[in-house]
């Protein structure tokens, strides 16, 4: 998970595209894609949630490996709240933070339970509320649960937002405000999808694969790379 505390700076002379850039930006990337979905397994709001929970610091084939014995016993509050601390780690184990992360299941459930009536709440501040909920496993929510325009800035989006001059920012909720400030409104929805996989899949953190790139003439990133020999 990134931080939403002060990253670093900004790269050297970084320039920010143009609004008309960032649109051609997003429709290119979008262009192969017109229907993106989370690579997380879920069947409800609720198994949404969970999944995005333990998503922290580890990927989501790790996580739909995990969830699939986890919620083939529990898969909905009143479940894993039985299930309990131990129970629930039993299945996670395998994935980071482990430990923090099977005490947050449970005592969100329990929490789902007691003030929601056991319905995952369609509101920022509510989720915001639940043990192991920040805003951006909130938006994650709103967005793929409920259909709201929220943009979700991962490793992907806030790496993005700045190598390509999209929306430049020192910290996840700078690069949040930017992204929603300058991608069309009719586009906000599916967009933190087409980030996060174009992040995942193409524009790589280590050497993005710039060659292959269907956006890379409205990319401002100065050090792109060239296609591998033949």
């Amino acid at each position: 998970m990134v931080s939403t505390k002060l990253i670093g700076k900004k790269p050297a002379r970084l320039r920010q595209m143009t609004r008309a850039a960032v649109h051609g930006f997003i429709q290119a990337i979008a262009a192969s894609n017109p229907e993106p979905e989370s690579e997380l397994d879920y069947s409800t709001p609720y198994t949404l949630l969970v999944a995005v929970v333990l998503s922290a610091q580890a990927t989501d084939v790790s996580v739909n490996r995990v969830t699939r014995t986890l919620f083939a016993e529990a898969s909905g509050p009143e479940a894993m709240a039985r299930l309990g601390v131990d129970g629930v780690a039993r299945h996670i184990r395998s994935i980071g933070l482990w430990q923090a992360k099977a005490r947050n299941v449970v005592a969100l459930s329990r929490q789902l339970l007691e003030k929601h009536g056991g319905a995952v709440p369609s509101d920022r501040e509510a989720l915001e509320a639940l043990p192991g909920v920040g805003r951006k496993t909130a938006n994650v929510v709103l967005n793929v649960a409920f259909g709201q325009d929220t943009m979700a800035v991962d490793t992907h989006i806030f790496r993005l937002g700045n190598r390509t001059g999209i929306a430049p920012g020192t910290t996840t909720r700078a690069v949040e405000d930017g992204l929603v400030k300058r991608i069309p409104p009719d586009m906000l929805r599916h967009a933190h999808h087409w980030l996060i996989l174009h992040g995942r899949y193409v524009c790589k953190a280590r050497k993005p694969e710039c060659w292959r790139c269907v956006a890379e003439s409205w990319c401002l990133y100065r050090d792109k790379t060239p296609a591998p020999p033949d």
